[in-house]
C-alpha cells in the first residue's frame, strides 16, 4: 500500500505487520549524551534531523540508505506519532524519533563529533516580533552544530521565509563551508519535507543550503564566533503564508 501526502507519495510502502519496526523513544533520560551503539543496536553513521514533522525526510533518508542510523526529533508530539507509525509500518529500524526541541537535543544528548550529518528544514520564523528571542536558528544554535558534526560533517538547510534566509547566509560561512542549492533536492524533487510541498503549491520561494564543519575551528573558538555574531532579530516580511492554518 500507497500513502500520498497532498498528491506526493509518501515514501515507502507499508508492511505487512510482522516486519513492522519500532521507532519512537518514549522517554529520553533525564541527561545525555545518548550512546548511538546501545540506542540502534550496531556502530553505523547518524544522521540527525531537527524539527522533523511527520518525518518524511526521514523515511526517505533511511529507506535509501540503510547503512545509516537516524535520529529524528520534534517538540510537538502529535507530529511525532505520525512519524513513528510510518516508518513502523515501513520496517525502518535504522530510525529513532524522540519529542525534544533542537537546541536541548544537539546541546545535551549529541557528543561532540558523533554524527555524520543534521538537516534541518522550515524552522518556524516567528512573525510577531515578541516571539524573536524563539527563533531557532542563532550563532549559539549553529555553534553547538558545529560542535557535534563529525570532521567535514554535514549541515542541511532550507525555509521559505526571505527574512530568515537573509540572516542565515550571514552566519553559515563563519562555521560551514556553505553552498547554496540552486534548486529542488535531486532525491526529492517535489520536496524533502511537508512544508515544502506546501509552500511550492502556494508559489514561495525556497531557500536551500548546504555545508561541510569547518575543521579549522575548536569548540572554543566557535563559541567565541558566536558570541561576536548578532542575534536574529531581524523584523520577518516578505511573501510568507501560514499554511497550517490554511489547511
Amino acid at each position: 500500500m500507497i500513502e500520498e501526502e497532498f498528491g506526493v507519495p509518501i515514501p515507502g510502502v507499508i508492511l505487512p505487520e510482522d516486519q513492522w519496526a519500532r521507532t519512537a523513544i518514549k522517554r529520553l533520560p533525564p541527561t545525555g549524551p545518548l550512546d548511538w551503539a546501545e540506542l540502534f543496536g550496531r556502530v553505523a553513521p547518524v544522521v540527525l534531523e531537527l524539527g522533523c514533522g511527520n518525518g518524511r525526510y526521514t523515511l526517505q533518508s533511511a529507506l535509501a540508505r540503510p547503512e545509516i542510523d537516524h535520529l529524528a526529533s520534534d517538540i510537538l508530539p502529535v507530529v511525532i506519532r505520525y512519524a513513528t507509525r510510518r516508518a513502523n509500518q515501513r520496517g525502518l529500524h535504522n530510525v529513532k524519533f524522540a519529542v525534544k526541541d533542537a537546541q536541548t537535543l544537539v546541546r545535551a544528548y549529541v557528543r561532540a563529533s558523533s554524527v555524520a550529518e543534521i538537516h534541518l528544514y522550515h524552522p518556524q520564523p516567528y512573525h510577531n516580533p515578541r516571539m524573536a528571542h524563539l527563533r531557532l536558528v542563532t550563532p549559539r544554535f549553529l555553534a553547538d552544530v558545529h560542535q557535534t558534526l563529525q570532521p567535514a560533517g554535514l549541515f542541511v538547510i532550507q525555509t521559505d521565509n526571505p527574512d530568515y534566509w537573509a540572516y542565515m547566509t550571514r552566519l553559515l560561512p563563519v562555521f560551514f563551508d556553505f553552498h547554496e542549492q540552486p534548486g529542488p533536492w535531486a532525491d526529492a524533487p517535489q520536496g524533502r519535507s511537508r512544508r515544502e510541498i506546501l509552500a511550492r503549491s502556494r508559489g514561495l520561494k525556497i531557500f536551500r543550503g548546504y555545508g561541510t564543519r569547518r575543521d579549522n575551528l575548536t569548540p572554543a573558538d566557535a563559541i567565541a564566533r558566536a558570541e561576536a555574531l548578532p542575534p536574529p532579530t531581524f523584523r520577518s516580511r516578505g511573501p510568507w503564508i501560514d499554511l497550517d492554518s490554511m489547511e
